[in-house]
Formats: structure tokens, sequence, C-alpha cells
């Protein structure tokens, strides 16, 4: 477990490395047959109650086995490596529809769906819109068919379920906090009080209370555990704002420095999502990031991702900036209290 800055590297289940786990396949959970039919028989029996869409809780959703299993992603998610792939859903079962009710109730079963953006939905599909992300409008990344730099999303955890991968491309990519924060120890100590400086990112327009450009650390520690908040791409986008300052030249390269890490081949674990994976990652000790990707022609064909932001019953103690985010604004005041407007 990761404790506090004392100038020594953190330690922990937390802390691994692409190449620690390249050869290993314990990461990846294959569902079960029985788990299989469970899920199959709750998405239909949620059909001959005519339950709509996202219109259910966990009660409705009734996985015993599933439920068990989730339990335990839960205790890898706060108190492991931080993330999970749990493969081998037949998509070829289900519709689009069909998928949507599977993919609320394994939420719901898995911790509290919150808003992923200022309208407050809770669902979104990660697909290609043929938008782009541009200063001044508020197009997001998952939007686009755009390689997703490093970074995290909002709530405690989030959830991907894939229906359909790209033609080509679209790479998984996963980085542990922990270790990145060994590295920077390592190589560049001086840089370690510059990450627990605040920065400055575009919110995107999607602050809860309309800020456009919100300031936290990226490294933050808070009740002996390390978290951060990392974007480049939106850093870079704050940059275009005349008001916000500048970054110095230690701030250059603390970013610098971690995205070389994080592009390191050996400090960051990959794979290609496959119809029907579920990934799972807990937002303050893991990054993530995604390669380009090409599409098949047939629209109804193409790359499609359902997604979910999470804030987990077992999720950690937050550090009061985290309050001010629009990432995690939900799940500090679930813990916290409600959260003050920036």
């Amino acid at each position: 477990m990761s404790t506090t800055p004392s100038g020594r590297p953190l330690e922990g289940p937390e802390v691994w490395s692409g190449a620690s786990l390249r050869d290993r396949t314990d990461w990846i959970t294959y569902l079960t047959p029985p788990e299989i039919a469970e899920l199959a028989g709750a998405v239909a029996a949620l059909k001959a109650a005519g339950t709509p869409d996202m219109g259910f809780d966990a009660s409705d959703f009734r996985i015993p086995l599933v439920a068990q299993r989730l339990a335990q992603v839960r205790d890898t998610l706060e108190g492991g490596r931080g993330f999970a792939l749990l493969r081998g859903l037949p998509m070829a079962d289900y519709s689009d529809a069909d998928a949507r009710l599977l993919f609320w109730g394994l939420a719901q079963h898995l911790g509290d769906p919150q808003g992923q953006d200022g309208a407050g939905n809770r669902l979104h599909s990660v697909t290609n819109t043929g938008m782009r992300v541009e200063p001044g409008n508020s197009v997001r990344s998952f939007q686009t068919d755009d390689e997703l730099t490093f970074h995290n999303d909002g709530g405690d955890a989030f959830m991907l379920l894939c229906l359909r991968p790209a033609k080509s491309g679209g790479m998984s990519k996963l980085v542990s906090v922990a270790h990145l924060y060994n590295e920077v120890l390592r190589r560049r100590p001086d840089l370690i009080a510059t990450l627990q400086e605040p920065f400055h990112f575009d919110t995107r327009g999607q602050h809860p209370t309309g800020l456009k450009i919100q300031s936290v650390p990226i490294l933050n520690f808070h009740a002996g555990r390390l978290s951060a908040l990392y974007k480049r791409r939106y850093l870079r986008l704050a940059q275009e704002n005349p008001d916000v300052p500048r970054l110095t030249q230690a701030q250059q390269d603390a970013i610098d420095l971690i995205e070389s890490l994080c592009n390191d081949p050996d400090v960051q674990l990959n794979f290609y999502m496959e119809a029907g994976d579920i990934q799972i990652a807990n937002n303050y000790s893991v990054l993530h990031a995604r390669s380009k990707y090409e599409d098949v022609d047939d629209p109804a064909r193409r790359r499609h991702l359902l997604r979910a932001w999470l804030t987990l019953p077992n999720g950690r103690p937050l550090p009061e900036a985290f309050g001010l985010t629009r990432e995690f604004s939900q799940s500090y005041a679930s813990r916290h209290g409600d959260a003050q407007p920036a």
C-alpha cells in the first residue's frame, strides 16, 4: 500500500509494471458457464417484466454468483493491483439494447453509477461520433477515434463493456500510478514536489458549477494513499486560455517525464479488448489510455463500448481538492459531505 511522501519508494500490490505482468494471465478473469447463464437469465427476467432501460437497481437484477465475483473485483480495485479484466460474455447473444440492460445491472452491483457530464448522464457510449476535440468546444476524447493519451476518468472507478472492437487499433493501455511515483522519485526526485502543486485543467464545459478551468495537483497524498489526477490533453487545452498561468519549466519537465514513463513499453500494460470484455480500474491508482483506431464503414458495426463511472462502497478517503473537480466531486461528497463549489 502507498503510505506518505517520505522520500522512500512505495510498496504493495498497487505497484506493478507492464514488464512484471506481461507474461502473466492472472489479471484476466474468465466468467464461468454458470455465471454467463445467470446473467442471461437476469436480462431475460428484466425484459419479461418490461423493465425500462436504466430503470432498475441491483435488487431487480438477481445475480448472486456474479455478485460474489464483483465483490472480489472491488477488493482488487481498492487493496489490490487496482484493475480487473473480465472476459467471456457472448455478445453475439445480446442486442445492443439487451447489452445496456446487462451493463447497467452489473454497474449497480459493483458500485453507484454517477453522472459523467454536465447533464448528469450516467451511461455513455464510447464510440466515434465524427466530432473533434478543439479549443472552445465541449467535445470530449471518448467521442472520437483519436488516440487517448494517459488519463483518468471520473468517480472511484471506471467500467467498460466492449460491444464491438475496432477494425484495427484501439489498444487499451494501463499504468500504475504508484510505479510512476517510484520512477519519478528515482529519476527526478526534485519533481515530486512540483507534481503536488496545482495544475490547470480544461473541464470541457462539464464542471457541475460551470467552471471552465479547474486547478488540482497531479499527485495527491491523503490518509496514507496516493491518488492522481492527470489528463495531458486537457492540461494543453487549458494553456489556450489567456487567463491560465503558463506552465513553469519544472511543471513542463514533470509532464514530459510522466508522459515518457507512461509510454515506456516496460511501464505500461497493453491489450486489446474483445467483444464481451469488461475492463474495470481504480481512477486514483491507475491511468489508462487508448491508441487511435480505424472503424469499418458500416456505422452499425463500428467500435462501441459502454462506460460507467462508479462510486465504490469501499472507496478510499479523498483529498479536499478532489471535492472541487468535475471528475471526483460526487465520490468525494458520498464520503465527506457535499463538495464545495470551486
